[in-house]
């Protein structure tokens, strides 16, 4: 009898509803078995990681983030910066996941150190076959740390 497949947990840092709405229909419509937490920004992506307030006090740490980089209040590249030097959070896997193909931005979210970078395409079929490749490479092929919480 084959183990049930795991369920993988996704924070998704992304400021646009129908953006948000679409990763999560891209990876629903792949067959990736993950659960996707959804924030609008990078203050809110900081408040639900170190579990801030009611709103958060039970959230999952996440296998993966994906972070927008142009969002109102906390843009991703103040967020990944915080991530990466917060102990409990840096080895969390952060992809950059935005509209922006300018290689400044791709330069500076590496030297950030992010552990990916992904234009995300206007095309539909092309955005389903990103979160698909997505969902493929972290989910089946590369071997994440087991999920273990902070202590509290």
């Amino acid at each position: 009898m084959n183990a049930p497949a795991q369920l993988f947990n996704i924070l998704l840092v992304e400021d646009e509803p129908a953006d948000a709405n679409l990763v999560k229909v891209a990876f629903s419509e792949n067959n990736v078995l993950a659960e996707v937490n959804w924030v609008v920004d990078g203050r809110e992506a900081l408040e639900y990681l170190r579990r801030d307030g009611s709103r958060f006090a039970n959230a999952s740490r996440p296998d993966l983030i994906l972070l927008d980089l142009n969002m109102p209040r906390m843009d991703g590249r103040k967020c990944l910066a915080a991530l990466k030097q917060d102990p409990d959070l840096c080895s969390i896997p952060v992809v950059v996941m935005t509209t922006s193909g300018v290689e400044r931005d791709v330069a500076a979210s590496y030297m950030l150190s992010a552990a990916g970078y992904i234009t995300k395409p206007v095309d539909m079929v092309q955005f389903m076959d990103v979160i698909r490749n997505l969902g493929a490479y972290w989910f089946a092929l590369v071997r994440l740390p087991e999920n273990k919480k902070p202590a509290q």
